[in-house]
């Protein structure tokens, strides 16, 4: 075979390889984020002049209305705390307590960034909607059936994404929420 032709091939398949992990990192990117804390991952550089390239991509690709860390906190979880994938046809318990914020959401996304369509038309739930007797401990029910109490629906079978947003956060987003302050995610049973 020609030198030429060698290379050629050679740089042709580069590109071809440098570009697919471009792109499966750009949407396997939990929100551009840095950090892992349990199964939620965050990063602190939304909204800002200085947000990476990669947090940049996965702001357009998801369509993301970032707000800076002073604003909004985003952590995002595509697993539970056993480390297994979020699944539309397990139910899950997502339990947590009072955060450092104004208030915060829980939102249910696929793995795109889309709300999933579900026929009950619930797609988050967020602290303003909880008694002030519930905010200190709270529990949400993910799952593809109707439950009792405060629920997420899955709306179908396949992999989902946990997106929480703490708004106003007491620190002024300078730093992580600890694991402790985090909800953890239960996965309770599969059909």
């Amino acid at each position: 075979m020609w030198p030429w032709a060698r290379y050629a091939i050679t740089g042709v398949a580069g590109i071809l390889i440098g570009a697919g992990g471009a792109v499966w990192s750009v949407r396997a990117g939990a929100l551009g984020s840095a950090t892992s804390i349990g199964p939620w991952t965050t990063g602190k550089d939304y909204g800002t002049a200085a947000a990476s390239a990669k947090t940049r991509a996965v702001v357009a690709l998801r369509g993301l209305l970032a707000l800076p860390a002073t604003e909004t906190r985003y952590y995002n979880a595509a697993t539970d705390d056993a480390g297994r994938p979020l699944d539309g046809k397990c139910r899950y318990l997502v339990m947590g307590g009072a955060l450092p914020v104004k208030w915060w959401s829980l939102t249910l996304y696929d793995p795109q960034g889309y709300l999933v369509a579900n026929p009950a038309n619930i797609w988050s739930i967020g602290s303003a909607a909880l008694p002030a007797a519930e905010q200190g401990q709270w529990l949400v029910t993910i799952a593809p059936d109707k439950q009792v109490g405060y629920w997420l629906p899955t709306g179908r079978p396949g992999r989902f994404e946990l997106t929480l947003r703490a708004y106003l956060p007491a620190d002024r987003g300078a730093g992580d929420f600890t694991r402790d302050q985090l909800p953890s995610i239960v996965r309770e049973g599969c059909a």
